[in-house]
């Protein structure tokens, strides 16, 4: 099977190649022989119920910048006339990320979309998860600052962070008793204008927050994160180690609960984050840790995850 792939990603000659997710996955699609073509969301245009792309052939490599990507000439390509289209560009998911959905929307399935635009859309990281509330810790998504004080007052310490953050930024750990609570909370009162989620601190963090990938509903791969000394925060871009890991009956159980929802959404690379057997997060815009898990002897991820997308272009094409 031969396809064209297209990729909507952040600018290629800025990615961290040693750790970019994105990149893992068109290494894997160029192994395979598929066609690859590289566009940013910028050049998306919606003419005439038409959606296009200023898009140039691109060639990738395992390789240190810059010799890892080489993109050729671009041409506006209506993205109706290739095979897949990879929505790989990171967050913020902003009013331009959610623009991009609803252009992406006009031509899938006839062109496949990974994973599905309207669901991206539907299923923001820190919302789609309390679907799952008796797989979470107790979480409160408000901006009301007295049912801020309430849910402190019945779980003590707790984590804020905004609604729509990314990345570990502005995730603050805030106890009981904290005399920096007032000033954060006019902090994010003038900084964030969606509400925050306040969850439960979970003291076991400091042993991990468990990346778990999933392919297409399944369970691919999964890396645990460590924060670094001095921080809660365990993202791998904010300093946090990742080593090998298994899961526990616990976070099988987290994977068997939640992939038939994700499968029937269209969502076949997802990352969830699981801290001491608790759900936090479910990341579907442009989850990361494939090379990470690999790194550390686990499974090649990006090879079990194309397995999946042909599988469903497969599908797509025999409905």
């Amino acid at each position: 099977m031969s396809l064209v792939v297209a990729v909507q990603m952040d600018p290629i000659e800025h990615i961290n190649v040693a750790g970019d997710s994105t990149f893992a996955l068109l290494l894997e699609a160029a192994r395979r022989g598929h066609q690859l073509l590289y566009y940013t969301p910028d050049s998306l245009s919606l003419r005439n119920s038409r959606v296009s792309a200023l898009a140039g052939p691109l060639e990738v490599r395992d390789a240190p910048a810059p010799d890892h990507a080489r993109v050729g000439a671009p041409s506006r390509i209506d993205l109706e006339t290739v095979d897949i289209v990879l929505l790989r560009q990171d967050p913020p998911f902003d009013l331009a990320y959610i623009t991009t959905t609803h252009l992406l929307e006009r031509i899938h399935p006839k062109t496949l979309v990974v994973n599905d635009p309207a669901q991206v859309r539907n299923a923001p990281e820190k919302v789609f998860v309390t679907a799952f509330p008796e797989l979470m810790p107790p979480t409160l998504i408000t901006r009301d600052k007295d049912e801020i004080n309430d849910f402190r007052r019945e779980h003590g310490a707790v984590v804020m962070k905004p609604l729509y953050g990314h990345g570990g930024a502005s995730v603050f750990q805030v106890n009981e008793k904290d005399g920096n609570f007032g000033s954060l909370f006019d902090l994010f009162s003038v900084t964030f204008r969606e509400p925050w989620v306040v969850q439960k601190f979970l003291p076991e963090v400091k042993f991990g927050d468990k990346r778990i990938i999933l392919s297409d509903g399944d369970y691919a791969g999964a890396v645990n994160r460590i924060p670094a000394e001095n921080d809660i925060r365990s993202n791998m871009v904010r300093g946090g180690a990742a080593e090998a890991a298994d899961l526990s009956d616990r976070e099988r159980e987290i994977c068997e609960t939640i992939g038939p929802h994700l499968r029937e959404r269209g969502l076949i690379f997802v990352g969830i984050d699981v801290i001491d057997g608790y759900l936090t997060e479910i990341n579907v815009t442009s989850p990361t840790g494939i090379r990470a898990i690999k790194r550390n002897g686990g499974p090649d991820v990006a090879a079990i995850l194309w397995d999946a997308i042909e599988r469903r272009y497969t599908a797509s094409r025999t409905a």
